[in-house]
């Protein structure tokens, strides 16, 4: 008898594993922004505005890096799209190793992003298209919690030429393992095979908008993100927080990440929705109680809920999307939101500390993007409960 694990050519293990790493790749620049920021500016001379502009430049090229694999990621081949966007992604970090002018790097990060966000959609998309996505969304932010913490303790002691090599091996591994994962999506007699499998809780059939309003709220989670991680170290160092403890706390705070990963499979049945309003409930509260200002204390407490938070929430909001876009087409762009708002989310932020208003209401701004997220949410979530009773 065949498993209905076995009936999805996405579940396969290698094809699984593939997608998780080049998922971890491309999303690099994003899970180590404090320690990147923080080498701009004491490896380069940038100043704390130019870093925010210069990495955010950096998550908008991922934004629109996923815009053109979603595009096309239904219609060619998509290992073309994986070589097409490593060759970009080495080609821009290996320039950024000869132009190292504000101006120069701006436009180089903008390229690299692009090229990121192009596999990292294929990448994702592999994901969202098992039978069970939560097990491998899942899945993957525990390769998100090892890897963050390695990129955190080791990125701090490398050289900028040395980190932008580093991210050119990574890509160029990606194009290498490529032919481990699909390279077509599922037909339709696949598609119809597949949904049979899943519980019929699980189905939903949801108007248009609704994944597309999901999208919008996974883009306010990624603004409140982006400015809280990209600044988080720089403002703790403005307010007299010791280095050491700084970098020692961003890593161990990374393998809060698998705390986050099995608080998500253990609340997975209270459904989808209650944990993931929760989670954001819970963010808001850890982004904002650093407004008032930061100290040993508090930075430990809200970095290691942030990071079990983040995690926990990606999940669910991940899941969520997959199970009403079971197609895959915007599922693509998943890494598009979540770099769009990670690049809205440190120029934001810029802008208040370039207007000299203080990392205090850089964060209560942070925190309120939570709860635009979290009003969406309840949204969606009404109309899911009152339109697909059984």
């Amino acid at each position: 008898m065949i498993k209905p694990f076995e009936k999805n050519k996405f579940d396969r293990w290698p094809s699984i594993g593939v997608a998780i790493f080049m998922a971890l790749v491309g999303y690099t620049v994003m899970v180590s922004v404090p320690v990147l920021s923080t080498a701009l500016v004491q490896k380069a001379g940038f100043s704390a505005e130019q870093v925010g502009r210069i990495w955010g430049a950096d998550l908008g090229g991922l934004s629109l890096g996923a815009v053109i694999s979603a595009l096309l990621v239904a219609r060619i081949n998509r290992w073309y799209l994986v070589w097409g966007g490593v060759l970009l992604s080495v080609t821009a970090n290996s320039l950024c190793m000869v132009f190292n002018s504000y101006e120069a790097l701006l436009l180089l990060r903008v390229a690299a992003g692009v090229g990121s966000g192009i596999f990292t959609a294929v990448a994702v998309v592999t994901l969202g298209g098992t039978t069970k996505p939560i097990i491998a969304f899942n899945l993957e932010l525990v390769g998100f919690a090892f890897s963050t913490a390695l990129q955190l303790h080791y990125l701090p002691q490398l050289t900028m030429n040395q980190i932008y090599l580093f991210f050119i091996t990574l890509s160029v591994l990606c194009a290498v393992l490529v032919f481990f994962i699909p390279n077509r999506p599922s037909s339709k007699k696949e598609l119809a095979a597949q949904e049979a499998l899943i519980p019929d809780a699980e189905t939903w059939h949801v108007p248009r908008v609704l994944p597309l309003l999901c999208l919008v709220a996974i883009c306010f989670t990624y603004i409140n993100i982006g400015g809280y991680f990209t600044y988080i170290e720089l403002a703790a160092l403005e307010d007299g927080v010791a280095e050491d403890w700084v970098g020692t706390v961003l890593t161990w705070s990374s393998f809060l990440g698998i705390a986050g990963c099995v608080l998500a499979f253990c609340a997975a049945r209270f459904g989808l929705f209650k944990p993931l309003m929760v989670s954001l409930i819970s963010l808001v509260a850890i982004v904002a109680m650093l407004s008032a200002g930061i100290n040993h204390s508090n930075i430990a407490i809200s970095l290691f809920g942030f990071m079990t938070i983040w995690t926990f929430a990606d999940i669910y909001q991940s899941s969520i999307l997959a199970h009403m876009d079971r197609s895959g087409s915007l599922v693509a762009l998943l890494p598009s939101v979540q770099g769009f708002g990670q690049f809205i989310g440190p120029n934001i932020a810029a802008s208040i500390l370039g207007a000299g208003l203080g990392y205090g209401l850089m964060f209560a701004v942070s925190a309120a993007m939570a709860g635009v997220a979290l009003a969406l949410y309840i949204g969606i979530a009404w109309y899911v409960h009152t339109h697909n009773q059984p």
